[in-house]
């Protein structure tokens, strides 16, 4: 068997699989990735991000887009891939992420249909309208030790906030003093707590790191993802991302959310879109 993963840090160990066979991986999903009791969407999208990186030809993700079909939990946990196809530029893959109910039934928790290529051999031209989030400068911004008093500004009830280094725009953290704004908007700059430089693994976590818009909305409780489509776009340069998420339609009980993530070097590096459902709390 071949551990497969490609550094030291807490992301990588966490992200880490084991090729058992030909398509086949075990890995543990760790505690330390969860939100409430349930394990981050865009932690298991890396999970599968690498597990599919080693299955196919080519090195890096451009496209995946999951399907959460049941919540997962931290334990131990499956993936199965299968090449679809291959090609000069591209190739195309599927993984599934399983557990195991107490009674040994087969529980599939995620399915993902990706495509990876080469980002070092895209062409430079770049030619857009976007532009970077207006984000106040890194020690303007809030994190979970940025509030007066005992009250921190992202409330750190949950185990994931501890492995990323988040600093939110003041202006959408209404929500973590009893004052949303009613908009639905998240921005902030992005990073791991232990120092750890963006890739493009990491920018499938990145996409689905902030608190949900849906609490700058005036909702609170779980916000789970149905389905999150993330486009890699370019390799990110060493240094804090900023990230701004946005949602218009809030219709049903669910919405979506649109992210984009710049890096250090104002690029573009990934853009996803997600339908998440709001649980409200109880």
């Amino acid at each position: 068997m071949a551990s497969v993963t490609a550094g030291n840090s807490e992301f990588d160990r966490d992200t880490a699989v084991t090729r058992r066979a030909p398509g086949v991986y075990d890995a543990h999903l760790s505690a330390g990735w969860t939100i409430i009791n349930a394990v981050n969407g865009g932690y298991l999208l890396a999970l599968l991000g690498r597990a599919l990186g080693d299955a196919l030809p080519h090195p890096d993700p451009l496209t995946l887009t999951a399907h959460y079909l049941t919540a997962s939990a931290p334990g131990p946990a499956v993936v199965r891939t299968e090449v679809v196809r291959t090609g000069r530029t591209l190739s195309t893959g599927t993984a599934t992420l399983v557990q195991f109910a107490d009674d040994g039934t087969e529980v599939e928790r995620i399915r993902v249909l990706a495509t990876y290529g080469d980002l070092a051999a895209l062409p430079d031209d770049v030619r857009t309208t976007a532009k970077p989030p207006a984000i106040p400068p890194y020690e303007h911004c809030l994190g979970t030790d940025s509030a007066p008093g005992d009250r921190p500004a992202i409330p750190g009830s949950t185990a994931i906030t501890e492995r990323l280094d988040i600093r939110l725009d003041p202006a959408t953290v209404g929500w973590a003093v009893g004052a949303p704004s009613g908009k639905g908007e998240m921005r902030g700059w992005f990073g791991l707590a232990d120092g750890r430089e963006p890739d493009p693994l990491s920018l499938l976590l990145a996409v689905d790191g902030l608190p949900p818009t849906a609490f700058e909305m005036g909702l609170s409780g779980w916000v789970p993802t149905v389905e999150l489509t993330c486009h890699v776009r370019h390799r990110p340069a060493p240094g804090p991302l900023r990230v701004s998420i946005v949602t218009r339609n809030l219709a049903g009980g669910f919405l979506e959310e649109d992210a984009e993530v710049w890096d250090s070097a104002d690029r573009l590096v990934a853009q996803s879109r997600q339908l998440a459902r709001t649980v409200l709390a109880q």
